[in-house]
């Protein structure tokens, strides 16, 4: 499977996604009332929601390049991912905060989200140096 390489242009704007959306939300956090335990809460979601779309987009591109993936760690990621997505969800239901906050916080974080899919993607795209492609050339 070929890929062509991310544009320089289109690797900037996924980091800068990727910074404004997590960004706005840590500052969001900082800026709220709520108590230590639910920011506690709040960024771990977040970090965790990262990791998580990380592994699937990852898995999700080993199996399209024929790369060897267990069913089982896909499924995993799967679910990883879900359970991400359901802990904000059901933290932004019962929490005591305005439309407005909940909707910024699920904006934030899927701006968060999909930033982090593409920035993976798009160090995964980007050519490798010829320093390590004749090394690799030398070890077969």
């Amino acid at each position: 499977m070929s890929t062509q390489a991310p544009t320089k242009p289109y690797i900037f704007a996924s980091i800068a996604a990727l910074l404004i959306g997590s960004g706005a939300y840590s500052i969001g956090l900082l800026n709220t009332s709520m108590e230590l335990n639910e920011k506690g809460y709040y960024l771990i979601t977040l970090l965790y929601g990262l990791y998580s779309v990380i592994s699937l987009q990852k898995t999700i591109r080993d199996q399209a390049e024929g790369i060897p993936t267990t069913k089982l760690y896909f499924m995993i990621s799967w679910g990883s991912s879900a359970i991400a997505i359901a802990l904000l969800a059901i933290g932004l239901v019962n929490a005591e905060m305005s439309l407005s906050e909940k909707g910024f916080y699920a904006m934030a974080y899927t701006l968060s989200l999909f930033a982090a899919i593409t920035v993976q993607k798009n160090v995964r795209d980007k050519p490798q140096q010829p320093a390590q492609l004749q090394k690799i050339a030398e070890l077969e």
